[in-house]
């Protein structure tokens, strides 16, 4: 970040001057105003929330993954009527005067739509928090092309409840709905009706994220097994794993009407049954989850 020449007494002090001119509207909770509440802490989501008065609500969420994320909204009460470019700033309190303001980045907030910072950036904006600084993002008024919009986050209150949005951040889910969404399980030889071990982990994965996520509407299961058994007998065993799997997604909560399982038994091969690494994959369930989401 790039170091202002002004101090932040003075860009202060220019603020104030600013606004008496009418060129600026300075939105930002005051020390007695400001609030920082964790809004969803569980294993698929941490959403730390901080209200601007007049303005509308900050945002940093992150969502279970691979990949370690976070996001950041500006959620305005009214959307801007035009994109614009958008300064953002880390401006110190007006209790430290002799901090200077520090030029973070530039970015672009689109015509109807809530402003959004990701990546490093939004990583940084909670490290200059965390140190007391108010991260300040500045743009053109899009009704008012001689007034500048300046938006700042407080620091008033931030420190305890980003100790509990950091620790919400460590428990969440390392997998995605997308990774678990279309799996693929395996049956070790035999008439076994329970998965081999990688598998029964595996679903055991797809149990721990439907438990923390009540819109998941629809679960498809259908079992297949290789050709080691006659055309009945094939059948019996994957009506079997199915019924053992529908009692399992049941434990879980979810009702019997969003659940549906089909035994194929040894129709529909993936791979030659003449060999054992083609039966094992013939062996074999596929697993479908639906939601009404799309955020986690």
């Amino acid at each position: 970040m790039n170091k202002w020449v002004v101090s932040g007494l003075m860009t202060v002090g220019m603020m104030t001057s600013l606004a008496a001119y009418g060129f600026e509207k300075h939105y930002v909770a005051k020390p007695e105003q400001s609030k920082w509440e964790l809004k969803t802490n569980t294993p698929l989501e941490c959403r730390l929330v901080h209200p601007i008065p007049n303005y509308g609500d900050a945002e940093f969420s992150s969502h279970a993954g691979k990949k370690i994320n976070l996001d950041f909204e500006l959620k305005m009460l009214r959307p801007m009527g035009a994109t614009r470019d958008v300064s953002l700033v880390s401006m110190p309190p007006a209790w430290r005067p002799g901090e200077s303001a520090e030029r973070m980045t530039t970015l672009k907030f689109f015509k109807q739509f809530d402003g959004y910072v990701g990546g490093q950036t939004a990583w940084t904006m909670l490290s200059e928090l965390e140190q007391g600084r108010y991260p300040t993002f500045s743009y053109s008024d899009w009704q008012s092309g001689d007034k500048r919009i300046e938006v700042g986050l407080s620091s008033v209150l931030f420190q305890a409840q980003y100790n509990a949005f950091s620790d919400c951040l460590s428990k969440l889910l390392p997998y995605s709905f997308e990774d678990i969404s279309f799996t693929i399980l395996h049956y070790d030889p035999g008439n076994n009706v329970e998965l081999n071990k990688a598998s029964q982990r595996r679903l055991a994965q797809i149990a721990n994220y439907i438990k923390y996520n009540n819109n998941i509407d629809l679960v498809l299961v259908s079992t297949y097994t290789d050709s080691a058994e006659t055309k009945n007998v094939s059948q019996d065993l994957s009506d079997k794993r199915a019924e053992s799997l529908r009692k399992y997604f049941e434990s879980l909560g979810l009702p019997q009407d969003r659940i549906r399982v089909e035994g194929y038994g040894k129709r529909r091969p993936i791979a030659d049954n003449a060999s054992p690494i083609g039966k094992a994959k013939n062996r074999r369930v596929v697993i479908s989850l639906g939601r009404t989401d799309m955020y986690y």
